[in-house]
């Protein structure tokens, strides 16, 4: 009879367990469409901050808003990227293809400085239970070197939820971003 530690037993136990994990649930990724119209902007070179997100919006798994009000995860279903950084390099790049500036998360990449800088503060994002993807919350936008000017907006865009399951939900995550970035850009 082989006897185990109860070290390697532990070990072994979280072994097993880790294999049955949801290691290979499918991951989906947030891609705005291309954009449907270009802005003219006043400055050259943007630079968008972390987007900020709710809990549930930063964790790996896709929620959507049940008939109820509650949030559940769908199952075996996961962001493919740190939904922070996914958000906020999809909204730079929506910002970057539909405008004649260029725009780059931070930090900065260039060596000449940003001429201005975009804040993002989400309060929801979700799939809503009418079927609409919805973000809202606040963005402001002001000079790196503190000229005074800046401004702070509220904002609320939703996009339909056209396909089912989490590919019609992440489908419209990436669509709701590009009116987010439209309707910032519209403001620049």
């Amino acid at each position: 009879m082989v006897r185990l530690s109860a070290k390697t037993f532990l070990v072994t136990l979280l072994v097993v367990l880790a294999g049955c994990g949801s290691g290979n649930a499918p991951r989906f990724l947030l891609n705005p469409p291309e954009p449907e119209q270009r802005f003219d902007v006043r400055y050259s070179r943007i630079e968008l901050r972390e987007v900020s997100l709710p809990a549930y919006a930063a964790a790996p798994d896709i929620a959507v808003q049940g008939e109820g009000g509650d949030l559940r995860n769908l199952p075996d279903a996961l962001w493919a990227d740190d939904p922070v950084r996914g958000v906020t390099m999809a909204l730079a790049r929506s910002l970057d293809e539909a405008s004649d500036a260029v725009v780059a998360a931070e930090p900065w990449p260039l060596d000449a400085p940003a001429d201005l800088r975009v804040e993002v503060r989400v309060e929801q994002m979700l799939a809503r239970a009418d079927g609409r993807y919805e973000i809202s919350g606040h963005y402001a936008y002001y000079a790196p070197e503190g000229s005074g000017r800046g401004s702070l907006r509220r904002f609320s865009v939703a996009a339909p939820i056209s396909g089912e399951g989490a590919r019609g939900v992440a489908d419209a995550a990436g669509a709701a971003l590009a009116l987010l970035a439209r309707e910032i850009l519209s403001r620049l």
